[in-house]
C-alpha cells in the first residue's frame, strides 16, 4: 500500500476512486506519563513519555486508515492529511486523525 501526502504518485495513474478513508485514535495519557511530563516541564527537555504516545497515536490512525482503503479495494491512499487534537478535561486525551483518499492504482 502506497500512502503519501501528494494528490499524485509519480510513475503511477489512478484508475479509481474508492472514497475518503480517516483513521482515528483518541489515545489517554496515564498519571505517571502526566508526572514526568510535568518534570520535564518545569526542568526542560524533551518529555519522551508523550513523544512515545504521540508516534504511536499517528502510527495506529495511519494503519487503520491503511485498513480502510484495503477495504474498498484501494491499493494506494493519496493527499494524507494528519491532525492533532488535545481533549479533556484536564487536557489529557490525545485525538490523532489520518484522513485520505483511497485509490487504485497501476
Amino acid at each position: 500500500m502506497i500512502i503519501t501526502t501528494t494528490p499524485s504518485i509519480e510513475g503511477k495513474t489512478i484508475k479509481a476512486y474508492k472514497g475518503i478513508v480517516i483513521g482515528e485514535v483518541i489515545s489517554g495519557i496515564d498519571f505517571i506519563k502526566d508526572f514526568t511530563a510535568g518534570l520535564t516541564n518545569f526542568f526542560g527537555g524533551r518529555s519522551k513519555s508523550y513523544e512515545g504516545e504521540l508516534v504511536a497515536a499517528r502510527e495506529n490512525a495511519l494503519q487503520e486508515m491503511q485498513q480502510r482503503a484495503e477495504k474498498l479495494g484501494a491499493n494506494a491512499v493519496v493527499g494524507v492529511d494528519i491532525d492533532y487534537e488535545v481533549l479533556g478535561t484536564g487536557n489529557n486525551m490525545l485525538m490523532v486523525t489520518a484522513s485520505g483518499t483511497a485509490v487504485f492504482v497501476e
